[in-house]
């Protein structure tokens, strides 16, 4: 018998992964030298802390 996970989000989190979802936390993706957004993919400044266009930021 499996063991149970330590918490409801890892819980959550294998229910995802064993269905083919990405549970991995996402982080700004370096394009040149600007952040790209990982959801929108729009380019900004370094010092960028939250996406302009869809609002994304790394804390969600």
């Amino acid at each position: 018998m499996a063991t149970a996970p330590n918490s409801d989000d890892a819980l959550l989190d294998q229910f995802l992964k064993n269905r083919g979802h990405d549970t991995d936390s996402l982080e700004w993706e370096a394009s040149y030298n600007k952040k790209q957004c990982p959801e929108c993919s729009a380019l900004h400044q370094s010092s960028a802390s939250k996406c302009s266009v869809c609002g994304w930021n790394p804390e969600r």
